[in-house]
């Protein structure tokens, strides 16, 4: 007897999704190398050298300690929370309570997919940076809300314009994600700017989401503020912060949520329902690399610095219009008269086998640039120059 098929229909927030632009970088790829391409990746921003060894070593260590093999705590073990605690004291000179004012997670990007489901009713607003990742808005959708984009603009310092977003949006806005130092853009943000935001969103009741993902990969001793230093910030705002790009653990995932305690309150009530926490000798292997000296992470910097300079000094030689980042492993470069973001990806792509990111995927405010990762060695970013010439 045959059996009917039933008809499984998406719900609507998943036939609204945008394609995610990483997933369809990834796409390019996988073609690419499946022609036999010896391509040379500056797309995704996923780290290419190892876990720095104490920090697998205490994941070895803690992966045999039964203890670890529960549940873990839907909040992160309080040890973890307390070791977050200690280090944005050393690094930011902020204090923070962290049986209320931390949380870990899965990930930074979990957290932020996952916030606006605490705080968003549908038809709130969530302001959103553009270009900017593409989970902001993909989050508020998911929650029901809308987003309302914020141009991040060279003229400005890719930082957004308050003053610009209607009055209108504002009566409905809840929610408001901001992330520096800046992807794409490599931009930083500044004390005098995060005092304006605090001020902002308390006249407008809205909370500040900062996304500090690249806080610790930066250059030349010019340290990035924290959002969380500025007086009156934790009335008003979190922060997210990951442990993948400052100690290479992409992979692990891992991070945590720090700031105001209403927030983090009701971020934990989601994933309580949604999650069971990070395994526990994870959480053991973050503990190890908080306590990480700075002269491993210096190191790090110094790699990331050295490629920066090859990248950026190829690229200008060539004619191209590239930001100079001060953080993040990105560079930020205009794309040649005549070409669109897309166009010049998939030139570059053909022509010279190196991927990059169409600076429109990050959002309509991007078109005209793309966006260059710095995970390859030097040989291999040389060797990137060189081809670029060829294809250009």
């Amino acid at each position: 007897m045959s059996r009917k098929r039933i008809s499984i229909e998406p719900a609507d927030r998943v036939k609204n999704l945008p394609p995610y632009l990483f997933a369809t970088i990834d796409r390019m790829k996988e073609k690419a190398v499946g022609r036999g391409v010896d391509l040379i990746d500056l797309s995704i921003g996923d780290p290419d050298t190892p876990t720095p060894r104490h920090i697998v070593e205490r994941m070895r260590k803690a992966v045999k300690n039964p203890q670890h093999h529960q549940y873990p705590s839907y909040a992160g073990m309080l040890s973890f929370r307390e070791a977050a605690a200690d280090w944005f004291r050393k690094r930011f000179n902020v204090s923070l309570n962290p049986g209320t004012e931390i949380l870990s997670l899965i990930g930074s990007k979990e957290g932020i997919g996952h916030l606006p489901l605490a705080f968003i009713n549908p038809g709130d607003v969530v302001l959103v940076p553009s270009p900017g990742y593409p989970v902001y808005p993909v989050a508020a959708l998911f929650a029901g809300g809308r987003s309302h984009a914020m141009p991040l603009l060279e003229k400005n310092g890719y930082l957004p314009d308050l003053k610009a977003i209607p009055r209108g949006v504002l009566k409905k806005a809840k929610l408001m994600f901001i992330n520096y130092p800046n992807n794409p853009t490599a931009a930083v943000a500044g004390r005098a700017f995060y005092k304006e935001l605090v001020e902002f969103a308390a006249r407008h009741n809205i909370l500040v989401c900062h996304d500090a993902a690249y806080s610790e990969i930066y250059y030349d001793g010019r340290k990035p503020l924290s959002f969380l230093q500025v007086p009156g910030a934790k009335s008003v705002g979190i922060e997210f912060h990951s442990l993948s790009k400052t100690y290479n653990m992409a992979g692990w995932r891992i991070g945590f949520a720090a700031g105001n305690r209403e927030a983090i309150a009701g971020l934990g009530r989601i994933k309580t329902n949604l999650d069971s926490g990070i395994f526990q000798a994870v959480q053991e292997a973050g503990i190890e690399a908080l306590k990480t000296d700075d002269k491993v992470l210096g190191k790090i910097r110094d790699m990331y610095r050295e490629r920066r300079d090859v990248l950026y000094e190829g690229l200008t030689a060539l004619g191209l219009e590239v930001r100079k980042p001060v953080a993040t492993f990105y560079l930020w470069a205009k794309v040649p008269p005549g070409f669109t973001s897309t166009d010049f990806t998939v030139r570059l792509l053909n022509k010279a086998g190196v991927l990059t990111t169409p600076g429109n995927g990050f959002g309509e405010p991007g078109e005209g640039y793309v966006r260059f990762a710095l995970t390859v060695p030097v040989r291999r970013m040389k060797e990137a120059v060189d081809r670029i010439g060829e294809a250009l």
